[in-house]
């Protein structure tokens, strides 16, 4: 047996709760997000974990959730790495704008090609797609936080939506047309124990 990741989306921020396209914009967490952090930590609590490190990416909505998880289990001294390789997706042309307005724009099919699909970028010259995020997930992934989980470390990572869903990908063995169903809902720990040849033993969903 290796060690043990645990996967958080952010919780629910202030573009969430306005329907609006974020990527690598940058707005807080909303009370409610404030609260779902609380929770994910209270859960972790519970199952007796702590960490030996913690990741996440460099925007606040993240950040600021990962610091309330450690601080609710009595952690807050731990290492936070921030990194731009955990970002959300980059949203391009549509970061701002109100889903249901880019729906009755574009049309409702392709935005949904645009959000979901496995390798079509939404408009704009910094447009990523899922396979574009996974490109700089996953190297990173690889280099700086596998080789601690091969250590036996406990590794936290707080990051978001779709930059989790292509590292999700990878560990659960999804191909490209299953993991357009793949939905994370925010502040809900995931916990993984890894065998020591990198594979997942075993999965649990908190919450």
């Amino acid at each position: 047996m290796s060690g043990t990741l645990v996967l958080v989306r952010h919780g629910q921020s202030e573009w969430n709760k306005r329907n609006l396209f974020t990527g690598w914009k940058d707005p807080d967490l909303t009370k409610r997000g404030v609260n779902e952090a609380i929770k994910a930590g209270r859960h972790l609590v519970k199952k007796n974990l702590s960490f030996d490190i913690a990741f996440t990416s460099t925007l606040i909505r993240a950040q600021r959730t990962c610091q309330i998880i450690l601080d609710i289990m009595d952690q807050s001294y731990l290492k936070v790495i921030r990194n731009q390789a955990l970002n959300e997706r980059n949203y391009g042309d549509l970061a701002g704008l109100n889903k249901d307005e880019a729906c009755a724009k574009w049309g409702g099919e392709q935005v949904h090609i645009w959000r979901r699909s496995y390798d079509k970028p939404p408009p704009g010259e910094e447009g990523e797609s899922l396979k574009d995020t996974g490109a700089r997930i996953w190297p990173y992934y690889i280099c700086e936080i596998l080789p601690r989980l091969l250590d036996h470390q406990k590794v936290l990572v707080v990051a978001h939506g779709n930059s989790l869903r292509s590292l999700i990908m990878i560990l659960d063995r999804i191909d490209t047309q299953k993991i357009t169903d793949l939905n994370l809902m925010t502040g809900i720990p995931i916990i993984y124990t890894l065998k020591a040849n990198s594979k997942v033993d075993s999965k649990i969903i908190l919450g």
